[in-house]
């Protein structure tokens, strides 16, 4: 697999929805790609991705408090991530989520999407927030 054509799949673990965001093949941008729901068939449907997609990294959100310390959701994402370890060999980075949440509704926010459509696509937020923690990654990653 050459580096130079793969990329780095975000995901942004929800119990509902999962987030998901793509980094353009030369791992500068990140931009999300879809949300998914959290079902039977999400490692399916994450797997194709990796697949079409040519994903070499994961990048998940690791969900920490405000102390920093492995917040109530923590031991749900690890069980997600010994589940993705199963289908993929896949390296698996963690990093931490917090406010990415709130900086994915700040950024809807300010792109002006009308209020019914935001509680129309609550998924939205999940895409953006997967960018977001994936762009974080892409930003102290050296080159």
């Amino acid at each position: 697999m050459s580096s130079e054509y793969t990329r780095y799949l975000g995901i942004d673990y929800g119990s509902v929805r999962i987030g998901l965001a793509l980094s353009d093949p030369l791992k500068i941008i990140a931009n999300g790609f879809t949300t998914i729901q959290n079902d039977d068939r999400c490692l399916e449907k994450i797997l194709t991705i990796i697949k079409e997609q040519n994903v070499e990294k994961i990048i998940i959100g690791k969900p920490l408090n405000l102390k920093g310390e492995m917040g109530t959701k923590a031991e749900e994402v690890l069980q997600f991530i010994k589940k993705l370890q199963e289908i993929t060999s896949l390296e698996i980075h963690q990093i931490d989520e917090r406010f990415t949440s709130v900086m994915a509704q700040a950024s809807i926010l300010a792109m002006g999407t009308p209020k019914k459509k935001r509680q129309q696509n609550k998924g939205k937020v999940d895409e953006v927030a997967s960018a977001i923690l994936l762009q974080g990654f892409l930003d102290t990653v050296k080159r």
